[in-house]
């Protein structure tokens, strides 16, 4: 295969174009939405869009010297903002820990990867199986009870206020974002800065429902498929590594899709090494 129209395909779908990029929050939904999942700011090496490179309409741009001065720096900021507050995208750290904007068609198949069947009562079972933390634990309890929740509010009801438990708060909370129990809602800025916090199944109810009932294949299937249709070509091994999947399911995932013609196995690139997954 000639690589250039797989890199001009790519390059299209993540706006690296000045004439391409990202001006408006109705543009920058329809991004998320082509390209599945994208990260806000960092740039990640396994082919992942970026919100700010199609905010820059370049690929890699450099971070400026003055970056609160910058109006690229600042309209990515406010549409990681904005599109959350609105619904049309989930937002939180879901691969490697980093904070990405996932397409809400997308988002059950995270779910069902995470989570499962799970709602949220069931962090009691979790807890008592040592795959939840006190801290995070204390917060879980804290949210049954009231939600949402600000964030000195949430940290004075768990007895977490005082500064020097910022760092157990801050580690809580990240496990109860990465599993799925909790999102960020809103960032108020008046009268101080504050987060929002509530369930995740209370903030997007519909697609946590799909989620519950979408099995762990099919939730692989729509991942995958939908990653690649935006990323347009990659490796398993690749796939594997961004989400943080086993090599074999992630291999039978990829023979379903190109059973299904949603994707093409074993593809040869001019200049590329090794073997190549293409998308549709």
């Amino acid at each position: 295969m000639d690589p250039r129209p797989l890199a001009t395909r790519r390059a299209r779908n993540f706006r690296h174009a000045p004439a391409l990029r990202v001006r408006s929050a109705r543009a920058a939904a329809s991004f998320v939405e082509r390209v599945a999942v994208c990260s806000t700011f960092y740039r990640f090496p396994d082919g992942l869009a970026c919100l700010w490179a199609a905010v820059a309409g370049r690929d890699r741009p450099r971070w400026p010297r003055h970056s609160h001065h910058d109006p690229g720096i600042g309209r990515t900021w406010e549409l990681k903002d904005v599109l959350p507050a609105q619904r049309r995208c989930y937002y939180g750290k879901l691969v490697k820990q980093r904070p990405v904007l996932v397409a809400l068609d997308v988002f059950p198949a995270f779910y069902a990867l995470i989570r499962g069947r799970q709602r949220a009562r069931d962090y009691l079972a979790e807890y008592r199986a040592g795959r939840l933390s006190v801290h995070a634990k204390r917060i879980m309890d804290s949210f049954l009870r009231e939600s949402p929740q600000y964030t000195r509010g949430l940290r004075a009801d768990t007895f977490m206020l005082e500064p020097s438990r910022t760092r157990e708060f801050e580690r809580a909370m990240a496990e109860l974002q990465q599993g799925l129990w909790i999102v960020k809602t809103e960032e108020r800025y008046e009268p101080s800065f504050s987060y929002r916090w509530d369930l995740v199944e209370r903030w997007l109810p519909d697609p946590v429902a799909e989620g519950r009932s979408l099995g762990r294949p099919a939730a692989l299937d729509r991942l995958l498929g939908r990653y690649l249709g935006g990323a347009v070509y990659s490796t398993p091994k690749r796939m594997a590594r961004l989400f943080g999947l086993d090599g074999r399911e992630t291999e039978a995932s990829l023979g379903r899709l190109a059973r299904a013609g949603r994707a093409r196995l074993d593809c040869e690139v001019a200049g590329w090494p090794g073997r190549w997954v293409v998308g549709p």
